[in-house]
């Protein structure tokens, strides 16, 4: 080996001459062992850059040799049953998504993923895992995506998702959950940002009604395909819901129960619920004073069996259960009551109650309360707004001034063309009284000239007295301009013939 290298460095230096000192550098580290190996490709899997698929390989355990560059990496349709603290041999840094879907595994032990902290996206579908132990995912404090479709989990340890802070979106669905897993949002360590949770094709009855209509405020659960028991709660969540525009329930209409126009075992329909359009109400309301608020177009003590629910700016109540620690409450006729108002309570409330049709988006079930002097916020907030806007409008037309004083003194002092002398010796009119800007000096000659719906004519009367005798021509012809720029913006079709008077420009 030495021999053969000092061959090649001598051959590297006879043929260049000693000008290429960096290729017999190389070879020297080379020989001393001092440059890094390349990683090369498992046998059985594909590496493209740094993703690494090796799907579909029937494999039982997991490459000793993946190279740990890299940021993908796809081992689904496998034979793997279990996740062990060591089944991978070395640390990947750098690997953001790891996908091991449709494999059989059915056992995850505790700190698996500390090897993969920077995981952005963890695909663990259709596998065979039947409950997540606590603390399984610790480690993926980055993790923002978690797929776990169509396994066998049928029960949530409270601590199973504690130190994913940064989870955005978790997928449930086809599992065997037969309560909603309200943990997730209670865990003090769980995930702090989850705005999308799938429970589809679940096996729960009942739902937290009261909890769903606060925590929906901030992201979409998705509930279809549950055998879902239709009572009253649900009915109000549902036609709330529906008002909202919530699109877990619009996109999914006729996979939930409770559908518009089924005969329902259970009447929710209150007879004091008006039927006509409702509108906006503003309750004002002194620090520490007393306040009620009526639930919007409910008139009348609710039915038997019915709830009312109140959707406010820290929580939601119901009519059914009491908290003496808290300063609001709602009466069985399903009226709000604030207690020593606070200035934190000001904002807007919601009255959900089963009232047998689907709202339409154009009325509010709402109120807005204001807790303090509601005059002096709204003229306060109309002065800023007012200053504001004015100030804009100013800087605006400045700027425009500016701008279009800048475009005149460059098409006046950097005309790309200038018109000649005719044969008689003048200008015809040209000159001080036409600045044409166009591509072919020749055409104004003529009199006539092509545009492409790119070109400025600045154009003065001529005097009465000129001395200038002659046909008057039109000085630009619009017959040929391109409608590119008017196409545009959407105005005409193509081919459509412009008619437009010669004084606009283009």
């Amino acid at each position: 080996m030495r021999a053969i290298t000092s061959q090649l460095f001598i051959k590297t230096n006879v043929r260049c001459g000693h000008r290429k000192p960096a290729a017999g550098a190389m070879l020297l580290l080379l020989c001393l062992g001092f440059l890094p190996t390349v990683a090369t490709c498992p046998l059985y899997c594909l590496c493209a850059s740094d993703i690494i698929s090796c799907s579909g390989r029937n494999l039982s355990v997991v490459p000793s040799d993946l190279p740990s560059y890299a940021t993908r990496l796809d081992l689904s349709h496998n034979g793997l049953r279990a996740l062990r603290v060591d089944w991978i041999s070395q640390r990947f840094e750098r690997l953001t998504t790891l996908i091991l879907s449709k494999n059989s595994i059915s056992q995850i032990e505790v700190t698996t993923f500390t090897v993969t902290p920077h995981l952005l996206h963890l695909d663990l579908s259709f596998n065979q895992l039947s409950m997540l132990n606590s603390s399984v995912f610790i480690g993926l404090k980055d993790l923002k995506e978690l797929l776990l479709i169509g396994n066998q989990i049928a029960h949530i340890n409270p601590e199973s998702f504690s130190g994913l802070y940064s989870l955005q979106r978790l997928y449930l669905s086809a599992n065997k959950l037969t309560a909603f897993p309200l943990e997730l949002y209670e865990e003090p360590r769980g995930p702090r940002n989850l705005t999308f949770l799938d429970l589809s094709y679940n096996k729960l009855s009942v739902v937290p009604v009261q909890s769903l209509l606060y925590l929906t405020r901030q992201g979409g659960v998705y509930l279809q395909q549950n055998p879902l028991v239709c009572d009253c709660a649900l009915l109000s969540l549902l036609e709330y819901w529906m008002w909202k525009q919530y699109h877990p329930l619009v996109y999914f209409r006729d996979e939930y129960p409770c559908k518009e126009g089924e005969v329902l075992d259970v009447n929710c329909t209150n007879q004091g619920v008006s039927e006509m359009p409702l509108e906006l109400q503003i309750y004002q309301v002194e620090p520490g004073e007393w306040l009620t608020v009526p639930c919007p177009g409910l008139t009348l003590p609710v039915q038997e069996g019915s709830v009312v629910f109140w959707v406010t700016p820290r929580m939601a109540l119901n009519s059914s259960t009491s908290d003496p620690n808290m300063n609001l409450s709602v009466f069985p006729n399903g009226t709000l009551e604030i207690q020593g108002a606070l200035r934190e309570d000001s904002g807007t409330y919601g009255c959900v109650v089963a009232r047998g049709r689907y709202p339409d988006p154009s009325e509010t079930l709402e109120v807005r309360v204001v807790v303090g002097n509601l005059s002096a916020s709204s003229t306060t907030g109309l002065v800023h707004r007012s200053s504001a806007e004015h100030f804009n409008t100013a800087f605006t037309t400045l700027a425009s001034c500016v701008v279009s004083i800048i475009l005149v003194l460059l098409y006046l002092y950097l005309t790309p063309c200038r018109c000649r002398e005719s044969r008689s010796g003048d200008t015809g009119g040209c000159g001080g009284r036409a600045i044409i800007l166009c591509s072919d000096p020749r055409d104004v000659e003529a009199g006539e000239r092509r545009s492409n719906g790119k070109r400025v004519a600045f154009l003065e009367p001529q005097a009465e007295d000129s001395d200038f005798i002659g046909p008057k021509t039109p000085a630009i012809t619009l017959d040929c301009i391109s409608t590119e720029g008017i196409l545009k913006n959407g105005s005409r079709t193509v081919g459509q013939t412009l008619t437009d008077p010669p004084h606009i420009v283009q």
